[in-house]
């Protein structure tokens, strides 16, 4: 007998093609993608308008390189710093020092200030100052509600001022009490612009709104010419931006202008917007994930019906069942002529069970009514041992 060869077997495939995994993950890629815009162009439109705001490097609506163009024309240089240090280091009896954002100056910043801008002849410029800065840069004044920023005029003899004529003044206005000041361009009672003159020649600048500053407000009314004249009377403004990458602390190891020691990390140079909108994007994606996950609890062993060769279906696959009993087992070959016959045969012919050689055969053949040699009808298709 020739040994049974072993017939291939066809499993079905369960791995899953690009397009597939394409068609099923376009959805969330597509959401994703349409976030990430909304996220960039909301930032821009949020961002433009505050971009270079009064630095008079920028050239942007709501810098101040118009002011400091027109300064050099005069003659004047603006100087440009980013930390206390530098602004206390620079004040003199010559100088004029600009705080673009007192409130976002500390206190222990506040009182470095105070304490290099006390004793000289310079003049120094708060631009929106609020009642934590005046406490320290301008003790006695206080800050009242703001109002619309609007030409107002001035309403004061002072001849600088009425040189200015309008300027579009407004935002937080101030009260100062028992002190020696001026007030210019009143809203609603109170001055929105004042000046407070200290000992030793030196004076302070209290301005509610610094808008007539800006570049695209410049040349309305008499902004420019007031801005001269606040910033031109001596030679050498210090424009000072307080810069949000130097936080301040009140401990031992902080420097002069209350910035910490060492270098900030990549995180914490990054807005907290920015932080933010990642988040966002990040939760939605988990969400999808989970919202797309088939199972959501552990695996299990399901029987799935498989893919088999049988020796009935003439080379053709049929799904049978996966069972752990025994396999198919094919019937016996054929009995050659001359062999004993079977035990059921002998009983039903009423044979003896035993003898060297059985007459069963010819009474076999003449029950079946055939005369010529027999030829067993027994085939290997049968599944038992026992005839139908």
């Amino acid at each position: 007998m020739t040994p049974a060869t072993t017939p291939p077997v066809s499993s079905t495939s369960i791995s899953v093609t690009p397009h597939e995994i394409w068609h099923r993950s376009r959805g969330v890629l597509l959401a994703f993608l349409l976030l990430v815009v909304a996220a960039t162009a909301l930032a821009v439109a949020r961002s433009g308008g505050q971009h270079g705001r009064l630095d008079p490097r920028s050239a942007d609506r709501h810098g101040s390189r118009a002011i400091a163009e027109l300064l050099k024309e005069h003659g004047i240089s603006v100087r440009v710093v980013t930390t206390v240090h530098e602004a206390a280091s620079a004040t003199g009896p010559d100088t004029t020092l600009l705080v673009a954002a007192p409130n976002l100056l500390t206190p222990h910043q506040h009182r470095a200030l105070r304490t290099a801008t006390t004793g000289t002849t310079g003049r120094t410029v708060l631009l929106g100052a609020d009642s934590l800065a005046l406490a320290t840069l301008a003790p006695g004044v206080r800050a009242k509600p703001g109002v619309p920023v609007v030409a107002r005029p001035p309403y004061c003899s002072l001849p600088s001022a009425r040189r200015a004529g309008a300027v579009e003044t407004g935002g937080i206005r101030y009260d100062a009490e028992d002190l020696d000041v001026d007030a210019y361009y009143p809203a609603e009672s109170l001055p929105s612009m004042l000046l407070v003159r200290e000992p030793a020649a030196s004076d302070t600048v209290l301005l509610g709104s610094p808008d007539f500053l800006y570049n695209e407000r410049l040349d309305h009314q008499g902004n420019a010419s007031l801005a001269l004249q606040l910033l031109g009377p001596r030679p050498h403004p210090v424009w000072y931006l307080p810069s949000l990458t130097h936080p301040s602390t009140t401990g031992s190891t902080a420097d002069d202008d209350g910035t910490t020691n060492g270098r900030s990390s990549f995180i914490e140079l990054i807005p907290s917007g920015w932080l933010w909108g990642t988040l966002q994007p990040a939760v939605a994606a988990v969400l999808a994930a989970v919202w797309r996950a088939r199972r959501l609890g552990p695996l299990v062993n399901e029987r799935l019906p498989v893919a088999r060769q049988s020796p009935r279906t003439s080379g053709r696959p049929t799904r049978l069942p996966r069972e752990r009993g025994p396999h198919l087992r094919s019937a016996p070959p054929p009995r050659p002529p001359g062999q004993q016959e079977p035990r059921a045969h002998r009983r039903r012919l009423q044979l003896p069970r035993r003898g060297p050689r059985s007459p069963g055969s010819p009474a076999l053949r003449d029950r079946q009514g055939r005369g010529r040699p027999h030829r067993s009808n027994w085939t290997p298709s049968g599944c038992s041992s026992h005839p139908a």
